[in-house]
């Protein structure tokens, strides 16, 4: 071994000790796009999906297929474990506290602690005693122009499922 061999071959051994994790992959997606200044749009549109579910299934929450994992891996020069990382099905909930400390995070919270029941009761007005699916999903995130400055719109719609007497 040439002395300039010896990072990598450091760098080899290493990834025999710790295995790579998909946190580590999160990781290096995040550093990827911002270095390659790639937008979660110009991905998800490589990637043939919504920038909502890509930009889920790039964070760690979603399996991507082979052709998806391959293109988000050329694109952001990803190495081959992490491909197959990207291909397997994910621990979903990447929130690091029970009450989330991130101030766009914890509105989110915010809103179901003081909407949720509301949103539970007219649901079970409208539908039954069931819930809204968040399997079968979709979602939408868009700017709403407005004078008095932008509005965030988020569209959630999910197929409702009801509760099964047996």
């Amino acid at each position: 071994m040439k002395k300039s061999d010896a990072p990598e071959a450091l760098l080899a051994g290493a990834s025999y000790l710790k295995p790579m994790q998909r946190t580590d992959v999160t990781e290096m997606i995040v550093m990827a796009r911002i270095k390659k200044g790639l937008s979660w749009a110009k991905l998800a549109k490589a990637i043939g999906q919504s920038k909502e579910w890509t930009t889920a299934a790039l964070l760690g929450q979603m399996q991507l297929t082979q052709e998806q994992a391959e293109k988000a891996g050329k694109l952001l020069g990803l190495p081959g474990d992490a491909v197959l990382l990207l291909q397997q099905v994910p621990y979903k909930g990447s929130l690091p506290t029970a009450v989330p400390t991130d101030p766009l995070i914890y509105r989110w919270y915010e809103i179901v602690s003081v909407y949720g029941t509301t949103i539970k009761e007219l649901i079970h007005e409208e539908f039954g005693d069931g819930i809204m699916s968040a399997i079968d999903f979709k979602m939408d995130i868009t700017r709403e122009p407005d004078p008095k400055g932008d509005r965030v719109k988020v569209l959630l719609s999910g197929k409702f499922l009801p509760y099964k007497t047996y």
